[in-house]
């Protein structure tokens, strides 16, 4: 990669992250293109220049999310923590994320756009499904995940709940927080039949 290249992704990696430290404070709603040039010291030229429109760099903002999650995801299933504790930091680390993020922009992450949700329909098929098997895998040859249960089941069991994130007590995540680490909670938990211990 040339100067020239390098300094173009500098620049509209600057954009991606003033816009997501934007929309995470006020939603999408309320952030202009000219407070997310302004604040990635950019024009907004340049910034229609690179992303074509407010939508598209929503979309890839989202995806900027996505894979910083999945990140965190990789790095807790490989640890050598016991799977128990692998679940409460994923479970942990979700809630807290979540509750950081302006309701907006979490309405905005679950949308109906058909590409947004092409997007993360194809995340959760190609990157998010697998490295949860690959946990599952790792609580069955631990002992904590009964083994007659089979995969499809538990695909199943991912697919039914991130379909539930859709609805509308979902998309209020902000006043329901307590809510959604419960439901988490008996997501991993109701796999292994009970908690050895709450999560705080």
């Amino acid at each position: 990669m040339d100067g020239f290249e390098r300094r173009k992704e500098r620049i509209k990696e600057n954009i991606r992250q003033a816009a997501l430290e934007l929309f995470s404070s006020y939603g999408v709603q309320k952030v202009s293109v000219s407070e997310i040039a302004k604040k990635a010291k950019a024009s907004q030229v340049t910034l229609y220049n690179y992303f074509g429109s407010k939508d598209e760099l929503l979309r890839e903002v989202i995806m900027t999310v996505l894979d910083k999650n999945l990140q965190e995801y990789i790095k807790t299933i490989n640890s050598d923590l016991p799977f128990p504790e692998k679940l409460k930091n994923f479970i942990t680390e979700r809630t807290s994320e979540l509750a950081m993020l302006n309701t907006d922009f979490l309405k905005s992450m679950m949308s109906d756009d058909p590409i947004i949700r092409q997007l993360a329909e194809d995340f959760a098929k190609n990157k998010f499904i697998p490295l949860m098997l690959e946990l599952i895998q790792s609580g069955k040859a631990e002992g904590y995940i009964q083994h007659t249960i089979s995969n499809e089941a538990i695909l199943l069991y991912i697919n039914m709940f991130r379909e539930g994130k859709h609805s509308d007590t979902f998309l209020k995540l902000e006043s329901n927080q307590q809510l959604f680490k419960d439901i988490t909670t008996l997501f991993f938990y109701g796999l292994i039949g009970k908690s050895n211990e709450t999560v705080d």
